[in-house]
């Protein structure tokens, strides 16, 4: 098990957006959970794939992003958005990275819509949009160090390690969760191939879009697998 603590990657302006999305979702969050009819509001405001391929209720494809099933599920993600968000605004300018941002999240649901078109379970959460800021950031900071916590057996290790190995490592479990989701009898709660296909769609994203000029292009990159 690995988990990250930063990157070491330094940016050039505030990231008010990143910082916006995160307060954005867990002001949602805490208003939904607190909320006495939080199922109503997942079905009102979710994502059901069987109505999505019927044409209703398109907005959910944005709404269902603001919505998190518990503490874990919205703290891993705004922790994620928080720690490769700030380098993919200030690379890429603000309206493009609310771009690449909703962008990859609607290609995300539309990814896991595609393999369940007939699934009547409402999809929710900012995973999507935010593995496309993932994918992005794999393509324009591949060297970029990550300082992560591994977990050993009993062993707790903090190591610095290259992005495009940290953030494909994640995009590989993704990926090898998602196959085993086709396995028939597989029960999971966890819409797999949407992250797969943010990630990608992120990705992609970063190769077609251009940078912001004023944009200085800095990586810390030595030492990569120094402990400390």
């Amino acid at each position: 098990m690995f988990f990250p603590i930063k990157d070491e990657n330094p940016t050039e302006r505030k990231p008010l957006l990143t910082i916006a999305l995160i307060a954005a979702n867990i002001a949602v969050f805490l208003f939904t959970f607190f909320s006495n009819d939080f199922s109503s509001i997942v079905r009102e405001y979710g994502a059901m794939p069987k109505e999505i391929v019927a044409g209703e209720d398109l907005h959910t494809l944005f709404t269902s992003m603001f919505l998190h099933g518990g503490p874990i599920h919205l703290i891993g993600n705004v922790w994620f958005l928080w720690i490769f968000g700030d380098n993919i605004e200030d690379l890429f300018g603000r309206p493009k990275f609310l771009f690449i941002y909703f962008g990859s999240g609607v290609l995300a649901s539309f990814a896991h819509i595609a393999l369940n078109p007939a699934s009547s379970v409402t999809a929710i959460g900012a995973s999507g949009a935010i593995a496309g800021i993932l994918g992005a950031y794999t393509i324009k900071y591949p060297r970029a160090k990550v300082v992560t916590v591994l977990f050993i057996f009993l062993f707790i290790h903090v190591i610095k390690i290259p992005s495009i190995v940290f953030l494909g490592v994640w995009a590989g479990l993704q990926m090898l969760s998602g196959l085993a989701t086709t396995i028939e009898g597989v029960q999971v709660t966890v819409a797999y191939w949407a992250h797969i296909g943010g990630f990608l769609a992120g990705m992609l994203m970063a190769f077609l879009l251009r940078e912001r000029s004023s944009t200085p292009r800095k990586e810390i990159t030595e030492e990569y697998f120094r402990p400390r």
